[in-house]
């Protein structure tokens, strides 16, 4: 199927510039699509807030592709069809008695879409999502099909799962499963904004996934905690904790909306991915009218970060929908903001006032980035590419293995250029 004319990202703050979108239903479609086009991206849900995904070539979308969840004889992966959102993967995962060990707060999204970007979820031990890939099938500049594993004794998977997009187009991807677990979600409000810093490390230590909302204005915030039940505990619940209260009604991560479609709270145990997400996927979340921001730490620079963000306080409120601050653990994925440190995760969803928004941003990535922040690649940011790229350890390895999987740049574009320019990469540097 082919589609002309203007295409727009998830929030509608971004108009792609190609001239077609592709959505082939075979992976014959899909190789031919690819190795007849002069420049190629690949389009998710378009969950992104910048042009990562942008083109003046074609655009192609997997979502009329075959769906695919195959598990191991031994339990340990599935190997999916990587166009598949998170919600249609956990259901078939669940119904065959299986899970995956995180998820993003949106189940809507792309697994190969998530993964490219870095997309993460939360908790102490929970690395990025892209962290469960074993394995990646990748279509080429030719149409030709490349398959990476972990299991073959090169660290190349390690480069290419947060790809941006710049290798190819993801077909299938083999993600780390294990047996389906139980979750419990509570919540509590009134946490002393004090307490953030102050015990930032038993906050976050409470739950298999904590989250902790605010405006950084208020003096106070609102703890969302999601326990396995076959792990320990949180704090005692329906009791007060660290001078919050135990909530005693369902909540919204945004104040001011409904908690209609959140996930179940109060406590009810069920299902891992009916519980890990913060929304329902049976809707949409919002009507996309938001702008997004985030901003990677290593752990130790987390009081002072909170510090730097309450003294922005004044000019953050006004905008901000809401703050979440969550936990990652550090990966050996080298475009992973969380590559080789253990992270902590500044989110920001923003009023859709573009202007007015990137100057905060940009207030609070002077703050911010001495401490070691990196921004999420798929979201808005004022940081020069060269100051980012910089940050990275293997940046100069993710360099030359764009230039080694399309040497030719057909699957390039204006964004990825300025991260990692041409002309900087040979294969034999």
């Amino acid at each position: 199927m082919l589609t002309t004319g203007a295409t727009t990202n998830w929030a509608g703050n971004i108009t792609f510039g190609a001239a077609r979108l592709h959505r082939p239903a075979t992976p014959g479609e899909l190789r031919r699509i690819v190795g007849s086009a002069d420049r190629v991206r690949v389009l998710g849900t378009g969950h992104s807030f910048n042009r990562i995904a942008d083109t003046d070539g074609d655009l192609v979308s997997l979502e009329r592709m075959p769906h695919r969840v195959e598990i191991a004889p031994d339990g340990s992966t599935a190997t999916i069809a990587a166009g598949m959102r998170y919600a249609q993967v956990a259901e078939e995962l669940h119904t065959a008695g299986y899970a995956l060990a995180n998820l993003a707060s949106l189940p809507h999204i792309t697994v190969a879409g998530a993964c490219a970007t870095a997309t993460h979820g939360s908790g102490n031990v929970q690395r990025c999502l892209a962290a469960s890939v074993a394995g990646l099938e990748i279509v080429g500049p030719e149409g030709d099909v490349t398959e990476l594993r972990r299991d073959i004794g090169t660290d190349r998977l390690s480069g290419a799962v947060v790809g941006l997009g710049g290798l190819g187009v993801v077909t299938s991807m083999t993600l780390d499963i294990e047996p389906a677990y139980e979750v419990a979600q509570w919540v509590w409000t009134g946490l002393p904004l004090d307490r953030l810093g102050d015990s930032f490390d038993e906050i976050f230590a409470a739950a298999y996934s904590v989250s902790v909302f605010t405006d950084w204005q208020s003096d106070e915030g609102v703890v969302w905690l999601k326990c396995r039940t076959d792990l320990p505990g949180p704090p005692e619940p329906g009791q007060p904790w660290l001078g919050a209260r135990p909530a005693d009604r369902h909540h919204h991560p945004v104040p001011a909306m409904p908690p209609l479609h959140c996930t179940e709270q109060l406590g009810a145990p069920g299902p891992w991915h009916e519980r890990l997400p913060h929304f329902r996927p049976d809707f949409t979340p919002s009507n996309g009218d938001e702008l997004q921001s985030e901003l990677i730490l290593p752990r130790t620079a987390a009081t002072e970060a909170f510090a730097a963000l309450r003294s922005l306080g004044d000019r953050i409120a006004p905008l901000v929908q809401v703050s979440e601050v969550r936990t990652v653990a550090a990966d050996d994925l080298w475009l992973s903001p969380a590559y080789g440190r253990d992270s902590v995760a500044l989110h920001f969803t923003w009023a859709p006032d573009h202007a007015a928004v990137i100057e905060v941003v940009a207030a609070m990535e002077e703050l911010l980035l001495p401490l070691g922040a990196r921004p999420h690649w798929g979201k808005l940011t004022t940081v020069p590419p060269e100051r980012i790229v910089a940050s990275y350890e293997r940046a100069a390895d993710f360099g030359r293995l764009l230039a080694d999987h399309d040497p030719a740049g057909k699957f390039r574009n204006p964004f990825l250029d300025d991260f990692f320019p041409a002309d900087s990469w040979r294969a034999d540097r």
